[in-house]
């Protein structure tokens, strides 16, 4: 016997509590709202903080697409993805220009998103001083009298022990002119794609019980110093073997058979985009 539920899962109070967060969010561009996470059939941890902004904002209208590190059909993304259908009956897609609602884990989409799309981001750790500062009241009142030099303190003691800043992902953003915010575990490859996005980002994090967001047309900057400039994941003369794309975040693999190195898309549905279209470019591959 079926039990029935909610339409998106939670009741209607619920809901409205996470949007009311989700409003000041949106109000005070990267600052961290606390509201009162609720228990979900998933383990916090996996993504909880964005499937509760996912599912109070999803309606019967809305077209729903989730990622998990660039893969639509990882476990973790096909499980959000039934689990939100199930309650809610709304489409499912693949192609990210086809969705109103977008879960990501760990990546933003390769395809520029729209004003009329909404951008959610699962965060494990939202507090971009917690390495420098453990206490949660302490790192409150940094926020509050932008106090930040532990944020440039870390990237300057990497930039003495590496030569550069070593971030190699949730690399700190310093949001209108204001808040520093961690981006998610984004790699540095997507931050610049937050700066005057045309859609509305919202990051949750369930465990850590906050909700944050960079609002259409905000300004996001990469912190950096002048003469240590914000560089992104280098990809210079490599390609996808599958695609021939170029200008994209690429998976390093090896093939096991004959030890080589090859490229591949990490977005899957960009991917797939270009070679069902006819995209595919005409180049020399290392890899058969």
């Amino acid at each position: 016997m079926m039990t029935a539920t909610h339409f998106a899962f939670f009741d209607e109070g619920s809901k409205k509590e996470i949007r009311r967060a989700t409003l000041k969010a949106v109000a005070i561009p990267g600052y961290q709202v606390p509201f009162a996470s609720r228990e979900m059939p998933i383990a916090r941890g996996w993504g909880t903080g964005g499937l509760q902004l996912t599912l109070s904002l999803i309606g019967t209208q809305d077209t729903l697409k989730v990622i998990d590190q660039g893969a639509d059909e990882s476990v973790n993304a096909v499980s959000i993805k039934k689990l939100v259908q199930e309650t809610t009956g709304v489409d499912l897609t693949e192609q990210t220009e086809a969705a109103t609602l977008i879960q990501s884990r760990h990546r933003i989409p390769e395809v520029t998103l729209t004003e009329d799309q909404i951008l959610v981001l699962q965060v494990p750790t939202p507090e971009p001083l917690r390495k420098v500062e453990a206490r949660e009241y302490v790192t409150k009142r940094l926020h509050a009298e932008d106090e930040y030099s532990g944020a440039w303190l870390m990237l300057f003691e990497q930039i003495m022990k590496y030569g550069k800043t070593a971030t190699g992902a949730d690399h700190p953003v310093f949001v209108n002119h204001r808040y520093v915010m961690a981006p998610s575990p984004i790699p540095r490859f997507d931050n610049p794609k937050m700066h005057q996005s045309e859609a509305l980002i919202l990051l949750g994090a369930g465990r850590e019980k906050k909700i944050y967001a960079i609002p259409p047309y905000t300004d996001v900057a990469s912190l950096a110093f002048e003469d240590y400039p914000f560089t992104v994941e280098s990809f210079a003369g490599q390609h996808c073997h599958l695609c021939g794309a170029e200008d994209v975040f690429l998976d390093e693999l090896i093939d096991e058979a004959t030890g080589e190195t090859y490229y591949q898309c990490n977005d899957t549905s960009y991917c797939m985009g270009r070679l069902n279209s006819g995209e595919r470019q005409e180049v020399v591959h290392n890899h058969v």
